[in-house]
């Protein structure tokens, strides 16, 4: 399997989730993950760490039995919605600070 195959395979489990969870631009769940894991532990997690904490996830999977392409597929998905957040995060902070 090629890169850009795995690229296109997680583009599709994206636009996939998105009709399952019916939501306009897409399953988002890791905000609301993380507030619901913030309130049960104390922490102050961002939607941004959310995502990380998936892609580690993924990332200890893919070194655990044969090879699982859903690994590589879901790991790439979530590094593009972890930029998206940090995109975000940084817009906010701008206009915050009225940059």
């Amino acid at each position: 399997m090629k890169a850009d195959q795995i690229l296109l395979n997680a583009l599709d489990h994206m636009q996939a989730r998105a009709a399952t969870y019916d939501k306009p631009k897409g399953e988002r769940s890791i905000p609301a993950t993380v507030a619901m894991f913030n309130a049960a532990t104390g922490l102050d997690l961002t939607a941004e760490q959310g995502w990380l904490f998936m892609i580690c996830l993924k990332t200890v999977r893919s070194q655990q039995g044969e090879f699982k392409a859903d690994s590589y597929e879901d790991g790439a998905a979530y590094f593009a919605l972890m930029g998206e957040e940090a995109e975000a995060a940084a817009v906010a902070r701008i206009l915050k600070n009225g940059e």
